[in-house]
């Protein structure tokens, strides 16, 4: 053909050494070609761990648009590079036979460092970071980037044990020194060691020129690897791992899916005959989500985005799984709770009326008197759960409950048995109930059952709201951090405490955590 093919290429020397490979395999079928370089992001922002930059595509993104605009005819990847998702228009033209597949490892003198309790390890991957982790958890990993040789360099002058390499990197640029290992127990990214000629979907002429040079056994393994990566829905940067390859006419497939520190492993095996292997991925990737891998994948997305939520007090995974994707929460109990101890005659059994607000009441009781010992007759409460605790662990059935301390303090003006009251509290205790009751002629009887304590914690970047759920919590915050935030409250009372100092403050329907939750999902949603 008279055509010369214009291949797109990261200009850096392993970049050059896959297109130049595919340039002679085009050129030997009789196809002219040339060589167009170009610089990506990841390769000239190199003083972050590609886990932090947050871009998926990080290195074929430039190429992409060069294609798009018709600058280039294919572009030249590392596949493990490669989203599983290519852009629209642009499609996936062949695969070169693949290269080898294993992690590598560069140590500096020798290999007794693997068994002593301290070392410290180079590496700016994720997946390899989450690995070694877990196979040595009191080592150190420190980041590492920029080509291969500016990294064996970076080995060399630092105080570290050793880095990893993808040794089909370091073979390719005959780089490899004689202090090194394959780490075989280490499974490698999907379609790691494959090169991949991507091209435009409308251009027919390049993708039957890309099948002449397509070697069919690696593209068989490589597409398995990237569609159970895809079907965990993790990015090239997850701590995710994938190899198969052909033996005997069976599809040999291993998978693996770590936390980001490397404390949590989830590990699949599948054998199947070549030509029905189809539904490998699927099915190994299901049996990691299901034995909860999907929280393991959002726990890392979550971490590699800007905390935009902050929580005044500590939630559950089960209620940190219910925000909107966009919600990245943290959480921490910005008020501490210390029992104190409650006099016998405190609880006489002949008190009549008993008012608890919290579950801290409860189990300030429970701290100093058996089941048996707290024979109240009439119990008032704030709050379903508080009353599903007091009527669980006290086997007592609550008279009323009403969702805010304001709101039960009416209802006693109204409904109580007798002009007495008897209210397990805090130190901080609220103040609209006991005024109501005492303006209405109700004598109150204070104990302390708990100390409130702020245990505030100073945010380093400001969040787009604050979750609330008592006035103390919003005081205790307020002590380290400003009110240039929204404030999602869990309630009236505590909506209106907090509307002192948040111009923007808004109640959740119910006086529920999840549905607080529920409050900022609707500002994401919008």
């Amino acid at each position: 053909m008279s055509r010369v093919i214009r291949i797109g290429t990261r200009d850096s020397e392993l970049a050059m050494w896959q297109a130049k490979a595919v340039q002679s395999q085009l050129e030997h079928l009789g196809h002219k070609s040339v060589l167009v370089p170009v610089k990506s992001t990841g390769d000239l922002v190199l003083d972050k761990p590609l886990y932090e930059l947050g871009i998926t595509g990080i290195f074929t993104k430039t190429l992409d648009i060069a294609m798009l605009n018709e600058e280039i005819d294919i572009a030249v990847h590392s596949l493990k590079d490669v989203p599983t998702i290519l852009p629209k228009g642009i499609v996936q033209g062949a695969v070169l036979k693949r290269g080898n597949v294993n992690d590598t490892l560069v140590f500096k003198s020798n290999e007794e460092f693997l068994s002593a309790r301290d070392a410290v390890v180079a590496t700016g991957s994720l997946r390899r970071r989450a690995q070694w982790l877990n196979r040595y958890p009191t080592h150190t990993v420190v980041g590492l980037r920029g080509n291969v040789n500016s990294r064996l360099e970076k080995l060399e002058t630092n105080d570290w044990d050793g880095a990893i390499f993808a040794a089909a990197g370091i073979g390719r640029l005959n780089l490899r020194p004689e202090n090194a290992i394959n780490l075989g127990w280490m499974i490698p990214a999907p379609a790691q060691g494959a090169v991949m000629i991507a091209v435009l979907e409308a251009d027919a002429e390049m993708r039957e020129i890309c099948t002449e040079i397509n070697h069919e056994e690696t593209e068989i393994c490589t597409t398995i690897e990237r569609e159970f990566l895809n079907r965990l829905e993790g990015g090239c940067t997850a701590p995710i791992g994938a190899l198969a390859f052909i033996k005997n006419e069976e599809v040999n497939f291993k998978g693996i899916l770590l936390s980001k520190d490397g404390s949590r492993k989830l590990e699949v095996t599948k054998v199947q005959p070549v030509g029905n292997h189809d539904g490998i991925a699927e099915f190994c990737a299901d049996y990691i989500i299901e034995r909860g891998g999907k929280k393991l994948i959002d726990q890392v997305k979550r971490s590699e985005k800007t905390t935009n939520i902050y929580s005044t007090k500590t939630l559950t995974d089960d209620q940190l799984q219910l925000f909107h994707n966009d919600v990245v929460a943290e959480s921490n109990d910005a008020i501490k709770i210390s029992l104190n101890r409650i006099q016998k005659s405190a609880v006489r059994s002949e008190l009549k009326n008993v008012i608890i607000t919290s579950k801290n009441g409860v189990e300030a009781l429970l701290h100093n008197f058996s089941p048996e010992q707290l024979q109240f007759k009439n119990i008032y409460c704030v709050g379903r759960r508080t009353r599903r605790m007091i009527e669980k662990r006290l086997s007592q059935k609550v008279v009323h409950m009403a969702p805010n301390a304001k709101q039960l303090a009416e209802y006693l003006v109204e409904y109580i048995e007798g002009t007495e009251v008897t209210y397990f509290c805090s130190d901080l205790r609220l103040d609209d109930l006991p005024t109501i009751l005492s303006d209405n002629h109700i004598t109150v009887n204070e104990i302390e059952a708990y100390q409130t304590k702020y245990d505030p914690i100073k945010l380093e970047t400001p969040v787009d709201g604050v979750l609330f759920y008592s006035p103390s919590t919003v005081d205790s915050f307020l002590k380290a951090n400003k009110a240039n935030a929204i404030a999602f409250c869990i309630g009236e009372t505590t909506a209106k405490h907090a509307q002192k100092r948040f111009e923007d403050v808004r109640v959740a329907k119910v006086p529920t955590v999840e549905s607080v939750i529920e409050l900022v999902n609707e500002h994401y949603l919008g």
